[in-house]
């Protein structure tokens, strides 16, 4: 069940359609929603600290600080607007500091919800994503930037390649799968006689024990790579959400993204959720 959910509160006019989203699924599943934003304290190049730096620095704490309060009061009156019940918060962090404080807080829920980062538009959305999925335990919906609908599950995609982190996922979104009107399971092969070796029609059985309308589908990806064929495959079906596993590891604290989990993220157009 879902019934408690963190929302990552970005700033700037194009970064609402994460809260937007996040509210959508507060209201669908009747779920309490915390809105976290963060100041960013600025980053300082190693120079001497002087009175006109420390002028500097008050001021775009200042801007900062005035960005993440209207952040708050939009998302406080849009679940004021949809009657869900809701919380907001606001501390002041360094970059990584802040993405660190999300990860961590994200374990005392069922679901982090946070913002596609914007391509050529540097700022913490890339990190708040990867701390929330390697550091919460939870899984997290990532909600492109150029989302305007919320939530809809008229036909959901699980992407399956066998993979722990892939069972992880299905087992996680199984709120959403039992509210989908269609399942399509995804499996790429990149080679000829893959297929054989990914377990698609146990998958398949096994959402289809559950009541659930589930339809199997195998694609082969020789000259593509598999994240195009995965967005390719989903724009084609019309998917409204997608599910798959989170892939990457830590290396002294620092997260890497697996190579086909960074081109999703970057290149999405479509809700997604990922566990790891």
């Amino acid at each position: 069940m879902i019934k408690d959910i963190i929302v990552n509160l970005a700033v700037g006019p194009a970064r609402t359609a994460a809260t937007d989203f996040a509210i959508s699924v507060a209201e669908t599943f009747q779920a309490h929603l915390a809105g976290f934003a963060f100041v960013y304290e600025p980053v300082l190049p190693g120079t001497l600290f002087d009175s006109v730096t420390a002028s500097i620095v008050e001021s775009q704490l200042a801007e900062s600080r005035k960005q993440t309060t209207a952040a708050i009061a939009n998302f406080e009156e849009a679940a004021r607007r949809t009657g869900i019940s809701a919380e907001s918060h606001m501390f002041q962090e360094t970059l990584v500091g802040a993405s660190q404080k999300f990860g961590l807080l994200g374990r005392c829920f069922d679901l982090s919800v946070v913002p596609q980062a914007e391509p050529d538009r540097p700022g913490p959305a890339g990190l708040m994503i990867e701390t929330a999925l390697f550091e919460s335990g939870r899984p997290i919906l990532v909600v492109p930037y150029i989302q305007k609908a919320g939530l809809c599950l008229d036909r959901v995609m699980v992407c399956w390649d066998g993979s722990r982190n892939a069972a992880r996922a299905i087992a996680d979104a199984m709120p959403f799968l039992k509210r989908a009107k269609m399942i399509e399971v995804l499996i790429v092969a990149s080679e000829h006689g893959k297929y054989e070796h990914v377990p698609g029609a146990d998958i398949a059985h096994h959402l289809a024990r559950h009541n659930l309308k589930v339809d199997l589908k195998r694609v082969l990806a020789v000259d593509v790579d598999v994240p195009n064929t995965i967005l390719s495959q989903a724009a084609d079906s019309s998917t409204d959400l997608i599910v798959m596993g989170g892939y990457g590891h830590s290396r002294l604290r620092e997260f890497i993204l697996g190579g086909a989990t960074e081109s999703i993220l970057a290149t999405m157009t479509v809700p997604t959720l990922m566990s790891h």
